[in-house]
């Protein structure tokens, strides 16, 4: 019996969707949404508003003074998590040349790498899903009030009554940390079930933080589904679903208004003449749809949201393309889901994400591995930043952008506005990488690259 996915065969799914040869080959490709629409037309796919955003934002801002008093490092931003923005000209030039062409305006990063408390985006979402969790727990039980000193909750009584419930999320390696660390920073008895892919440094971290470690020689779904299956039916069990959740979406949406602060203060513009293209690496597209989110309530339609995966784990492509999002896993086309970027190893993608954004994205572009390295070391020499593989992935897709005319002309894009825009890779995760496997990454790429 010939090998089918949802009632197709594989060959009639590559006749309807031809890109999906590619795919399967793993070769690079760069898609632009045919689906895409006006923002005001799109925005109500998602099902929450700015005011959603506003209220995750004020949520933050209310938990500020216990962050910064239960983690010291967040003491010189007053207890906000947030991370910062830096341009690149010389990593710009350098990939320049390396791509045969110069890249009009500008490139810069915006660092979550540096994000404190776990390194990476996960630290936007996935602590603020923790914190709201911990405000509606102690607020049902009368135990707070929303114009409360929030620093109470450090108290020994408040660590004992978090003590009597758990939170638990599956993970491949930066959520689990973000969500460890809070949960247990508060006296949660928290779990994080890892996959095959997560690395063993992210695994010690964890159990140095009292977190029990569950480790499944599977990928992302099984690890999702065991913890899952864990939390039902405990009444005092919360699961943190990184497929579905909107709590954690709006977490990562609040970084959008910060990062339109910081491009004023650089005096970046973002208009119909000089618009803003965000490069976003996705795994199961929680957190780049969330950012995605904000960018669209904050810049409408003068920006435009590129989302980035490795070519062995394409699964939000997969799914916005075929437009069966969660219905589809890559393993479903012989796609094998084993790639160094181990935060974006998701082989099936968030039903939420793709339902909500897919006509807010504007593509997708897919980045081999090797390339990955060779980024990661390119960055190191010329901006002296140092990140992980999955980070990297954003840097390759500025020059694809660049090139593709049918696109140019889909979104109304003239030869000024080409000039004049402002591309930004947003980097996920890195600065906790232990040196010496740092180190590994950069001197892989600079092999790759000489």
């Amino acid at each position: 019996m010939t090998h089918q996915v949802l009632g197709k065969s594989i060959g009639q799914w590559t006749q309807e969707f031809p890109l999906l040869n590619d795919l399967m080959e793993c070769r690079e490709v760069s898609w632009f949404n045919t689906k895409r629409v006006p923002c005001q037309q799109a925005i109500t796919d998602v099902g929450l508003t700015k005011a959603d955003i506003d209220d995750a934002a004020d949520r933050l801002k209310r938990f500020s003074p216990l962050i910064k008093e239960l983690f010291p490092e967040t003491k010189s931003t007053e207890g906000i998590i947030e991370s910062p923005l830096v341009a690149v000209p010389d990593h710009r030039d350098a990939l320049g040349r390396r791509y045969g062409a110069d890249l009009p305006g500008q490139l810069w990063a915006k660092l979550d790498s540096e994000l404190p408390i776990s390194g990476s985006i996960k630290a936007r979402g996935g602590i603020y899903e923790v914190l709201k969790h911990a405000e509606d727990l102690a607020i049902q039980a009368g135990l707070l009030t929303y114009e409360d000193d929030y620093r109470k909750l450090a108290s020994p009584a408040m660590r004992s009554f978090f003590n009597g419930y758990t939170i638990a999320v599956g993970s491949t390696g930066n959520l689990g940390l973000s969500i460890g660390i809070m949960s247990a920073a508060l006296g949660f008895d928290a779990s994080v079930h890892m996959s095959a892919d997560a690395r063993q440094w992210k695994k010690d971290k964890l159990r140095a933080h009292g977190v029990h470690v569950y480790e499944y020689q599977d990928d992302y779904s099984v690890a999702v589904a065991a913890g899952r299956k864990q939390s039902a039916g405990d009444p005092k069990a919360y699961f943190v679903d990184d497929e579905n959740s909107p709590t954690l979406f709006l977490g990562y949406a609040v970084a959008a208004r910060r990062l339109a602060g910081q491009l004023n203060a650089y005096d970046v513009r973002v208009d119909e003449a000089n618009p803003l293209f965000v490069y976003l690496p996705c795994g199961v597209g929680g957190s780049p749809g969330g950012v995605a989110f904000g960018l669209k309530t904050v810049f409408g339609d003068n920006v435009h949201c590129i989302f980035v995966e490795p070519t062995h784990c394409p699964s939000m492509l997969l799914g916005v393309y075929t437009g069966r999002n969660n219905e589809v896993s890559v393993q479903d086309f012989g796609i094998d889901n084993i790639t160094a970027a181990d935060g974006l190893a998701c082989g099936r993608p968030s039903q939420f994400v793709g339902k909500a954004m897919g006509r807010l994205i504007d593509g997708f572009c897919t980045v081999e591995d090797d390339e990955l390295f060779r980024i990661e070391a390119t960055l190191h020499d010329t901006a002296g930043i140092d990140i992980e593989p999955s980070s990297a992935a954003g840097f390759a897709c500025p020059w694809r952008v660049l090139a593709d005319a049918q696109y140019h002309q889909q979104i109304g894009l003239d030869e000024e506005a080409v000039i004049h825009a402002t591309h930004l890779a947003w980097i996920t995760g890195g600065s906790m990488v232990p040196r010496e496997e740092m180190a590994s990454y950069i001197a892989k790429g600079e092999q790759l690259l000489h």
